[in-house]
This record gives structure tokens, sequence and C-alpha cells, in this order.
């Protein structure tokens, strides 16, 4: 069933411009692996060499006892920490369940912690995100969002990029009638470099649907995401 959003706004005078949409991903990008099967890589030998090479960069002894299983473990971490580059989102969101008993409301999943890498600085950034979406007809499994969540966290990112495509993958495959996404995190490559500012927090939105025509929503949202619900 298809879902149809009527306006908030029908009576918008004429010399009144709608308001801009954000810029729509490319789906390819969102719901495929990032890496192909037949994409050339280098060897796991020349990624360890190259480990080895910037340990030299910074003025290490690559020989010394400490050192020499570095490059391994490395490479090692590499595989785990990038690891959404071999899956798909399009594939966790597949699943769906169709006993709703006519439920209408939102599904809010809040809290969900990710470590993601800065592709500046290839320095951690941390954080929670906060996924709501209105179902028309089937839901996912809660824990499927979580799943999303990281498949795109294990990639180099930028936090809008990442809030973008969480909210994308979501609408595309599921079709909802609205999507919200509330990241907020903590970046190292500004903690513990640069400016150094500890403690400091960034925050993202994206809104697509009813989350999106309707500021009602959208506060709904948000004030469940604060707990300030009653």
């Amino acid at each position: 069933m298809d879902a149809t959003i009527k306006s908030i706004r029908p009576n918008m005078p004429s010399d009144r411009q709608p308001e801009s949409r954000p810029a729509e991903l490319d789906p390819a990008e969102f719901l495929a692996a990032a890496v192909r099967a037949d994409q050339p890589r280098p060897a796991r030998a020349e990624a360890e060499q190259a480990v080895k090479t910037l340990l030299a960069y910074i003025g290490e002894n690559t020989e010394r006892e400490g050192l020499l299983d570095t490059p391994r473990r490395v490479v090692e971490a590499f595989d785990e920490l990038y690891q959404g580059y071999h899956q798909c989102p399009a594939e966790v969101l597949d699943r769906t369940f169709g006993e709703t008993a006519g439920y209408d409301d939102f599904v809010l999943v809040r809290d969900i912690e990710f470590t993601s890498q800065c592709e500046h600085h290839m320095m951690p950034f941390y954080g929670r995100a906060h996924i709501a979406y209105t179902p028309v007809e089937r839901v996912v499994g809660l824990s499927k969002l979580a799943r999303l969540t990281d498949i795109f966290a294990r990639r180099l990112q930028t936090q809008e990029h990442l809030t973008a495509q969480i909210a994308a993958a979501i609408d595309e495959v599921l079709k909802p009638r609205g999507v919200a996404v509330l990241i907020e995190a903590e970046h190292t490559c500004m903690s513990v470099r640069g400016v150094a500012k500890h403690g400091a927090s960034t925050f993202t939105s994206r809104f697509t649907g009813m989350f999106r025509d309707n500021p009602a929503e959208q506060a709904r949202f948000l004030s469940l995401v604060r707990g300030l619900q009653r």
C-alpha cells in the first residue's frame, strides 16, 4: 500500500518558494556492499609493509621486539574496524514482519552506540544514533536498525554522511511514511589533536516524509529521544 503525504501548508502564498529538500543520495552508494568481489586490492603483505613504512616515518625502529608483530595486528584491526565495506545494507533490512495489529505510529530505537572513523584523519568518532520510522503495514526487526548503523559506521565517514546514509537506506528499502535520524558523537580528531576540545559533541539529523513535513512529528521524536515523554 502506498502512503500519501499531504502538505501541511496547503495555502502557501504564491510569492513564497517551497522549502528546499535535501539532496538525494545515489542508491548504489548505500544499498550494496562498498567493495565489489572483482575490485583490485593490495595483497595483505603489501598492507603490512605500508604499516611498517608509517612506523619508520614517525621515527620508530621497526625491528625492535615490541613492533615486530605490529604491522600484522594493525591490518587485522583494519579488517575489523572497516568490515562495513564488505556488508550490504539492503540485505539487513530485507526481512520484514506484517503482524503489527494495525500499528500506525512511529517506531523509535534510541541510544544505538557506535564507533566510526573520520575519513579526514582516520581517527575515531563515537556516540549514539537515534532512529525512528513510521511503517506502512510491515516492520523490520529492531536489531536490524542497529546492524544498519554498524555497517555504515564501520567505513571511513563524516558524521553528516553517516546520518544521511542511514536515513536514505531505511527510506529506500522499507518505503515508510517517514524516517528520522539523530546522531550525537564526539570526534577524537577534535578532542585529542588540533584544538583539543574534550567533551565537545556534534549533533546531526536527517528527516524524510512525515518527519520532514510535519514539525509536530519532529518535535515528538526529539522529545522522546531526550527522554521528555510523559
